[in-house]
């Protein structure tokens, strides 16, 4: 599928797939879209707290390194599991410019560690940031309570229902520990009632720029 690197309304670049006409992040602004989503709407709530995140989607690395820069400033230490079933080469990360628009030159490594550091292997990133990607089909995903968030940010249901399904979403609901949270850009009301189905109780939160609501759901 060919791929191309464009700029987002927010100066923050991500990859289009053209064949679908899909983005990894909003046309609307990447990193404004993982700010509001995953940031304000998800780890926010966890003020303090040592958490255990999954990313269903870790693509360019944008999520885990905003979280990383979060966290940082408060010394939070967050154990962090991104899955990807195929992963973003080097040429691609390499014209990512999350580092610059974020101002964070100081941390240029620590996103380049991010993306080559090894597949299925916990790597410590950082005194408080412990790194684990995960090269894994949505489908098999098998944990039992053990994240406290999930950051959901797979590709749209437009283009790919299947990983909004209720057997998926059966497959967050089991990774969460009781009263976990999962995030979600989406606001479609088949997601809703997937979630629902499988026990979440789900709440309709102002969306980021570009977009009128999204999802919260709660375990």
């Amino acid at each position: 599928m060919e791929r191309e690197i464009i700029k987002t309304l927010d100066g923050s670049t991500t990859i289009h797939l053209k064949e679908w006409d899909e983005c990894y992040h909003s046309k609307h602004g990447a990193i404004q879209e993982a700010k509001h989503v995953f940031i304000k709407n998800g780890l926010s709530l966890f003020e303090d707290k040592p958490v255990n995140i999954l990313e269903i989607g870790f693509g360019t690395g944008l999520n885990a390194f905003i979280t990383f820069l979060e966290t940082n400033q408060k010394n939070q230490i967050i154990d962090y599991t991104g899955v990807e079933a195929y992963p973003v080469n080097a040429d691609e990360v390499l014209s990512m410019n999350y580092v610059s628009e974020l101002e964070a030159n100081q941390f240029d490594e620590i996103f380049k560690k991010m993306h080559e550091c090894d597949w299925d292997l916990a790597t410590e990133i950082s005194s408080n940031f412990s790194l684990t990607k995960r090269k894994q089909f949505f489908d098999e995903i098998d944990d039992f309570e053990i994240f406290d968030l999930i950051y959901f940010d797979a590709f749209g249901y437009r283009v790919q229902p299947e990983l909004w399904s209720t057997e998926i979403f059966q497959k967050m609901y089991n990774s969460l520990k009781p009263n976990g949270i999962l995030v979600t850009y989406a606001a479609r009301g088949v997601v809703k009632r997937s979630m629902i189905e499988v026990g979440f109780t789900v709440e309709k939160l102002a969306g980021p720029p570009g977009k009128r609501e999204m999802f919260r759901a709660v375990k």
